[in-house]
C-alpha cells in the first residue's frame, strides 16, 4: 500500500454537496463481481480477485481519507468454500500474501486492522500472517479496517450462543445486548452504511445481526471497478435518506 497522495477527496466530496459532518461512521461492503469482471476480460476468476485487492487498497485510502473511521469488508465468506478447490486455494494464497505484503503501508497509513470469522479453520499460514497483520496493526489510531474471513452471520451468532451456554447464563437472563457483547468484534459499531457491487440485491449472510438498519446502497459496477466515484455516490445517497430506527423523523 503506497502512502497517500494529496488529500483531495474531502473537497471532491464538499463539490458533490457532501456534508462531512455527516459521513457514516462505518461502512461495509460487499465486494461483489471479480470473477464476472475476469471473464468478461476472457481471464480466468482469481485474475479479478487480483484486481479486486487492487481496488481494495484504493477504497481504504479513499476512505480513511475522507474520514470514514470504520471500514468493514467480505473478503471470503463461510459459503465460498463451496467453490472449486483451485479458486478457493487462490483465494487463500492471496488474502495471506496480502496480509504480510501490505503490513508495512498498514502501520504507515495508521490503519487498525483486525479480522471476524471462524479464522481457527483457515489454513494455518493464512492464519499467521492474519495475526501477525493484526498484532502489528493495533495500536494504530486512524481507520479501523476489518476483514471478514471465513465468516457467516448466522455462524456468528450461534457462536455468540454458545458462548452464553458455556458461560452458564440462564435462558431467561439473555438480552440482545448480551449477544452484541459476544460477537466477533463487539467493540465495532453496526455498520451506517452497507455497498454491495455488481448489482445483486441481497444480503448474502453478511453482518445480519449488526445491520437491522443499516442503510443499503446497491451499485451496478462490479467491484474491480469500483472507486472512489463509486464511494461518494454511495455517501451521498446515504445522506438523503432519514433514519427512523422503528421510530418517527
Amino acid at each position: 500500500m503506497a502512502a497517500p497522495a494529496q488529500n483531495t477527496i474531502r473537497e471532491r466530496a464538499l463539490a458533490r454537496g457532501i456534508d462531512l459532518d455527516r459521513l457514516p461512521k462505518h461502512v461495509a461492503i460487499i465486494m461483489d463481481g471479480n470473477g464476472r469482471f475476469a471473464q468478461k476480460q476472457g481471464l480466468m476468476r482469481l485474475w479479478g480477485h487480483r484486481q479486486g485487492y487492487r481496488t481494495l487498497k484504493d477504497v481504504l485510502l479513499s476512505a480513511a481519507n475522507l474520514g470514514v473511521e470504520f471500514l468493514t469488508v467480505y473478503a471470503f465468506s463461510a459459503e465460498n468454500w463451496r467453490r472449486p478447490e483451485e479458486e478457493v486455494g487462490g483465494l487463500m494464497t492471496l488474502i495471506e500474501e496480502a496480509a504480510r505484503h501490505e503490513l508495512r503501508g498498514l502501520t504507515e497509513n495508521n490503519v487498525r486492522a483486525q479480522v471476524i470469522g471462524r479464522i481457527h479453520e483457515v489454513p494455518s499460514t493464512l492464519r499467521n500472517a492474519l495475526e501477525e497483520m493484526t498484532s502489528s496493526t493495533s495500536h494504530n489510531t486512524g481507520i479501523t479496517f476489518t476483514l471478514a474471513i471465513n465468516y457467516g452471520g448466522r455462524a456468528e451468532i450461534v457462536d455468540a450462543v454458545r458462548s452464553l451456554i458455556e458461560e452458564g447464563v440462564s435462558a431467561e437472563s439473555i438480552n440482545e445486548e448480551m449477544i452484541s457483547e459476544r460477537m466477533y468484534a463487539p467493540s465495532l459499531p453496526d455498520p451506517d452504511l452497507m455497498i454491495r457491487t455488481a448489482g445483486e440485491l441481497r444480503w448474502s449472510n453478511y453482518l445480519i445481526w449488526q445491520s437491522a438498519y443499516t442503510e443499503l446502497f446497491v451499485t451496478d459496477t462490479t467491484w474491480p471497478e469500483f472507486g472512489e466515484e463509486e464511494l461518494l455516490a454511495g455517501i451521498a445517497q446515504y445522506q438523503k435518506r432519514t433514519r427512523k430506527f422503528g421510530g418517527l423523523a
